[in-house]
């Protein structure tokens, strides 16, 4: 259903690209004329920047959603068909190839403080040994490797060992609880699950092993649990089961001769996060994918030889999928991995991290711009020289605008970049995000699709709304990172994405992205929020994005999840819960007074709960159904991907505290 906002919370703030950044920047204007003219033209060119065992014959094919005498069809996308490639190859040998095997690929930071420099030189020989210990398991290509760990070096080692002999490997966060584990081995019908004896997680050691052990219990596709040793604690132990890391891989040969696989070979899968239903396993395959991620990563964060990019999240994460290990690695940058939390064992260790590197290039997510705001308040600790950061990006959510102002001030000393990147599991790499150099910048904003990708907002009807009037967001042609299916089940892959407007646009169809949106009259994307998330006060349609933003421009705010709550009189009320900010708690009328004056009366919060946090999923996104749900009493739907669940608990408390304060 399409979203008709009835105001829009102002913001008329720019920043022009600065001539300095211009002059050497990547890209300039001609490149978004150049991708319309011939988009698969485009796309062939991004993916020259890569090495090929094999030339595609067919650039680009698409079979999109028809009716039928069976139903409405499955739609299929291959790209660079009859192409193939090794993406372990262009992600570390073809560096060393090229002489630049003792270049700096990670620098790894353990929550303890431990550190190592690992060379592109000495990853390939890490990637050989592992790549081998998987075929002394009986791996194969095609077969299903899923990777419980955390932020190591050996879950990136593991994950381009799997691309290096055409295993498909699915990444789980390393906190996710052994329910969910279990369902990604059984839904994927994974050979291995790779685990860790415990992590280090807020200064603890936290035992991991017996978890996977739940879930790989009586499994039958299961063949090996291969268990890294990172905390030394004694753990559970199957034998011929279960094998070491050390045993089973630090003692293979150093060197393996690679295979090509063709660009449509699956890579990985990975499963989406979200409240209700099963989670979702989104294929992602070699040459597509990584013609996109390595573009992509190159252009809108202008990636230089000598930066060091820190990308901030868990390896489990699309994002560091293709931001954290594919994008950089395939570009050969030096990359920043850190295990541990932003406050372990102090707040300002991002800080020391970013100076200890020299990190030039930060990207994080907007739930952690808007916690350091909470933290610092309005200027970040003396101390810490943050002088080589050049760019910084943010992704999970659309970021408020003071948020965006604040990151930019106290981490890009007012004058870098801020790099706002839409885009989702199922898009592979970014869709929408401004290019360094070229776009002018609006708080807020995501601003343009990227050169080759043709995103809009339509209304129900599948038209494109006016400027001012928001909608659904929708891609209207293929492109080279999409998924290509749901593993093992088509026609949801389908129903999820393509169905509502299957038969629109000259391509037969548009992908439906689930978010609302707007285009402001200068032609820039305004992220709204899941369509689900929208509120309808007596027929006035909410974002919950726009009141978030209002509230959390108040001192008194650090974070605000909004939600629509069922009222007998007007369908929904507006629930905020808000985490006091830096200048302590804000007065609930001022808060209300707020977003009165900044988008209507109509929006003002009925119920404000102060919470000492929100509950998030790992990549960031607050949950603001799962809020909706602990103020009515209705069950929880799924938070196994919470990254905070003990947030649930302080949530009830905090309405349970309201309430009674209500009635006193």
């Amino acid at each position: 259903m399409a979203v008709t906002p009835e105001a829009r919370l102002g913001e008329t703030r720019t920043f022009p690209a600065p001539a300095a950044l211009t002059a050497q920047a990547n890209l300039d204007a001609s490149v978004s004329e150049t991708a319309s003219a011939d988009p698969i033209a485009f796309w062939e060119r991004a993916a020259e920047r890569l090495q090929w065992a094999t030339p595609w014959h067919t650039a680009h094919t698409w079979a999109p959603p028809v009716e039928g005498p069976d139903g409405l069809s499955v739609p299929k996308a291959t790209w660079f068909d009859g192409g193939t490639l090794n993406v372990a190859v262009n992600c570390v040998d073809r560096h060393v190839d090229a002489g630049r095997g003792e270049k700096v690929a990670l620098h790894f930071e353990g929550e303890p403080g431990d550190r190592i420099a690992v060379t592109y030189a000495d990853l390939q020989r890490r990637v050989a040994q592992a790549a081998n210990g998987l075929s002394a398991l009986g791996i194969v290509a095609g077969d299903r490797v899923v990777v419980y760990l955390p932020v190591l070096v050996e879950t990136v080692v593991i994950a381009l060992a799997c691309a290096r002999i055409g295993a498909v490997h699915s990444l789980v966060f390393g906190g996710f609880s052994a329910e969910a584990v279990r369902f990604r081995l059984e839904d994927t019908g994974a050979k291995l699950l790779v685990t860790t004896d415990g992590q280090h997680r807020r200064g603890a050691q936290v035992e991991v092993k017996s978890a996977a052990d739940l879930a790989a219990d009586g499994l039958t596709s299961l063949e090996h649990v291969l268990v890294v040793r990172r905390t030394g604690q004694d753990v559970p132990w199957t034998a011929e089961r279960d094998v070491w890391w050390h045993d089973t891989i630090d003692t293979q040969p150093d060197t393996h001769e690679p295979e090509a696989f063709d660009a449509e070979h699956p890579l990985f899968i990975i499963y989406t996060s979200g409240t209700t239903g099963k989670p979702k396993g989104l294929v992602h395959t070699s040459g597509g994918y990584l013609t996109h991620a390595s573009w992509a990563h190159w252009a809108h964060f202008d990636a230089k030889p000598d930066d060091v990019h820190w990308c901030t999240a868990d390896l489990a994460w699309v994002t560091a999928h293709t931001y954290e290990i594919y994008g950089p690695l395939s570009n050969g940058l030096t990359q920043v991995i850190y295990e541990g939390t932003p406050d372990a064992p102090h707040r300002e260790r991002h800080l020391e991290i970013i100076e200890r590197y020299g990190v030039t290039v930060y990207y994080t997510a907007p739930t952690l711009i808007r916690t350091f705001m909470t933290w610092f308040g309005d200027d970040l600790p003396t101390g810490h020289d943050l002088s080589t950061i050049r760019l910084l990006g943010t992704v999970g959510e659309a970021i408020n605008p003071e948020a965006w102002v604040w990151f930019r001030r106290n981490f890009g000393r007012d004058e870098t970049p801020v790099v706002d990147t839409w885009w989702q599991s199922e898009t592979g790499a970014a869709m929408i995000a401004p290019l360094p150099g070229v776009t002018t910048l609006k708080p807020g904003s995501a601003t343009r699709p990227l050169p080759g990708i043709d995103m809009a907002v339509v209304d129900d009807l599948g038209n494109p709304v006016a400027p001012g009037q928001s909608g659904t967001l929708v891609a209207r042609r293929p492109w080279p990172g999409m998924a290509r299916t749901i593993w093992g089940n088509p026609e949801r892959y389908r129903d999820s994405y393509w169905a509502t407007y299957a038969g629109h646009g000259e391509h037969g169809g548009y992908y439906v992205a689930g978010d609302g949106a707007t285009i402001d009259a200068d032609g820039d994307i305004w992220i709204l929020g899941r369509l689900d998330d929208v509120v309808n006060v007596s027929g006035h349609l909410l974002s919950t994005i726009e009141i978030e933003s209002s509230l959390v421009a108040h001192p008194g705010v650090g974070e605000a999840g909004v939600t629509a709550i069922t009222d007998p009189i007007t369908g929904h009320a507006v629930a905020a819960f808000v985490v006091d900010g830096a200048a302590g708690a804000a007065d609930h009328n001022d808060l209300r007074a707020k977003v009165a004056r900044d988008i209507g009366p109509i929006a003002k919060p009925k119920i404000i709960v102060r919470v000492p946090e929100l509950p998030k999923t790992r990549s960031g996104k607050i949950l603001r159904r799962l809020l909706a749900q602990l103020w009515q009493g209705d069950p929880l739907g799924d938070t196994t991907s919470l990254q905070n669940p003990w947030a649930v608990d302080g949530v009830r408390d905090a309405i349970d505290a309201a309430r009674l304060k209500e009635k006193s």
